[in-house]
């Protein structure tokens, strides 16, 4: 009788272990963002499909010290391993550092670690490769300026936080595409600030470049919610999107409508609930010891009105 209570015991404290050797620390850079929503949602689901599995996410609500001390946190509880949408990606190392001296597993999502390619053996990036996807925009960008008839067109760039890799890529990207001679018109670029790829922020932005008065063809926008806040302003001003070419980044649902609407002209799909699922795979992995790609890439894919059917129910 006791040989079989002990037996039933050990298999309870082993099922016990098995189950806590799943948990999933998440911190999320910001819950209130449309496109994280997406690949936090895309992460939950995924976990749900998972016996075993379970997610603790948490929302660092744009604040360095607190997602920090949210990581810290989960690696004092034990958590099988951590995945983190950085909010400022130029204060990674000591994410990094905590995770590795407590040698437990660490996913960065979506927005790229200062540190990448320094990353320690059990941890990784998984997210798209921002070079593509300012590229794709702002060539799509140049032409429909080009077959406007636009061959000398002035531009505004709206830029996301620029703390963040990706606004700083993206706004490369554009800059490239002009250097390199991949614009099929000639570009100039009137202003470029930063709108914390934030809607209302790029709105704001918006109405102070229309009041300047000084003429303009596109708009090009690190991201889909200052494009929505971009054209918002344009619409309030009584200009006719017709003539005016606007471009984001994420193929946001909101994003999509405004494409079918007529104000928005091009868009970059990018994969949020793909990059969240992928993270979480690559965090069990790591937690179970086998080898995972230090950089796991998701492809971009150019969204415009003649192939929006494809993307209306991808995110």
């Amino acid at each position: 009788m006791k040989k079989t209570f002990l037996a039933l015991a050990m298999a309870a404290l082993m099922s016990s272990s098995a189950m806590a050797g799943t948990k999933i620390g998440v911190s999320m850079a910001l819950f209130d963002d449309n496109f994280l929503t997406v690949l936090r949602n895309g992460m939950i689901a995924q976990a749900k499909g998972m016996e075993g599995v379970e997610l603790q996410v948490e929302d660092a609500q744009n604040d360095v010290a607190k997602q920090l001390d949210q990581i810290k946190n989960f690696a004092a509880s034990g958590v099988a391993a951590i995945i983190v949408n950085p909010v400022d990606t130029s204060a990674t190392q000591a994410m990094t550092d905590a995770a590795k001296a407590a040698n437990i597993p660490l996913v960065y999502v979506n927005r790229q670690p200062i540190n990448v390619d320094t990353l320690p053996d059990n941890q990784a990036f998984v997210a798209s490769n921002e070079e593509e996807s300012g590229t794709l925009e702002t060539i799509e960008v140049c032409r429909l300026l080009k077959e406007a008839g636009k061959d000398n067109a002035q531009v505004y760039v709206m830029m996301g936080e620029l703390s963040n890799q990706a606004a700083v890529q993206r706004t490369k990207d554009i800059h490239d595409v002009i250097a390199n001679g991949k614009c099929a018109v000639t570009l100039n670029i009137i202003d470029e600030q930063t709108a914390n790829w934030s809607r209302d922020q790029a709105q704001s932005l918006m109405t102070n470049w229309i009041s300047a008065g000084k003429p303009f063809d596109a708009v090009i926008a690190n991201n889909d919610e200052m494009a929505i806040g971009a054209i918002q302003a344009m619409k309030a001003a009584n200009i006719d999107m017709k003539n005016v070419v606007v471009g984001g980044v994420d193929a946001t649902q909101d994003a999509l409508a405004a494409m079918q609407a007529g104000d928005l002209d091009a868009t970059v799909f990018q994969d949020a609930a793909g990059q969240g699922a992928g993270a979480l795979d690559a965090a069990i992995k790591l937690s179970k010891g086998e080898k995972v790609d230090k950089k796991v890439y998701i492809p971009f894919q150019l969204v415009t009105p003649a192939n929006i059917d494809k993307f209306l129910k991808k995110n």
